[in-house]
């Protein structure tokens, strides 16, 4: 089953259970990832989060149940999800411009959002530059930070003491894989632990935290340019144009962004498509 049909698989599952709990961690499952790795794919490539696709798709139907069934507005808000006809009513104006009462008037306009499928457009114009490094174990030490799940935003605390970090993490940098990685490490709950750490072969001090990296398969993708624009773009460039044509899928391993300023790697992990 190749990308697209995994994320249609995907998509069908959530559809089949927009009036029910939607289990964040099976819908990843059905897609062959992480469910870090699986929001992220979504937003990249429905250009919407994740929940935000599932809100506009409840919302839609709770639409058509209100202009053609004669169900109350609590019941309906129930149906999908919502606690309260309040936050209910407060969600569907945002989106529909009206009450939910008002909406059963044959008159009034209301918006839906179709079904999602996913059909990526390979334009293939622009160069991508990667290549393939078998890397051997190693091991890291620096300073940790575990994040919780956000489709939307990835701001880190240790970003606002950024160079006061790298230079405490930098007198541990002792072997020839060489500078500072910020480094990714999604857990089963969808949090990520996230590392601001340098390669060493030292003990790790009480004030950092170790993460030993087994040996591995990356692609490294260069982003070149103005940043943080240019590491964005190269990011989405490889789960909607690289993945889909290159016979490789993710693989269960850290993902890490080496080097600054103007010429940045990426170091995604991957393996071959069974």
């Amino acid at each position: 089953m190749d990308l697209l049909e995994k994320m249609n698989a995907a998509v069908t599952y959530i559809e089949d259970n927009l009036d029910d709990e939607i289990n964040y961690a099976e819908v990843a499952k059905i897609a062959c990832f992480s469910e870090h790795h699986f929001k992220r794919m979504f937003s990249f490539i429905a250009g919407i989060s994740l929940t935000e696709y599932v809100r506009r798709r409840r919302l839609t139907l709770a639409a058509f149940d209100l202009k053609e069934r004669d169900v109350r507005v609590l019941d309906v808000a129930v149906k999908y999800g919502y606690h309260s006809a309040d936050s209910f009513s407060r969600a569907f104006q945002a989106l529909h411009n009206v009450t939910p009462s008002s909406a059963r008037n044959s008159n009034v306009p209301l918006k839906a959002y179709p079904r999602m499928t996913f059909q990526i457009a390979i334009k293939g114009d622009v160069e991508m530059n990667y290549r393939f490094v078998e890397k051997e174990a190693f091991t890291i030490v620096g300073k940790k930070e575990t994040i919780a799940s956000n489709e939307t935003e990835f701001h880190p605390e240790m970003w606002e003491d950024l160079e006061a970090i790298e230079e405490k993490v930098k007198p541990y940098d002792n072997t020839s894989f060489s500078g500072i990685l910020h480094v990714s490490l999604p857990k089963e709950n969808g949090n990520i632990d996230y590392y601001i750490a340098t390669v060493t072969t030292k003990t790790c001090p009480e004030e950092f935290e170790q993460l030993d990296i087994p040996s591995h398969t990356w692609a490294v993708f260069t982003a070149m340019g103005e940043m943080p624009e240019a590491l964005l773009t190269t990011w989405e460039r490889v789960y909607t144009e690289w993945f889909p044509t290159s016979g490789y899928e993710l693989a269960e391993a850290p993902e890490f962004v080496k080097g600054r300023e103007s010429k940045t790697e990426i170091w995604v992990p991957v393996k071959k498509k069974s």
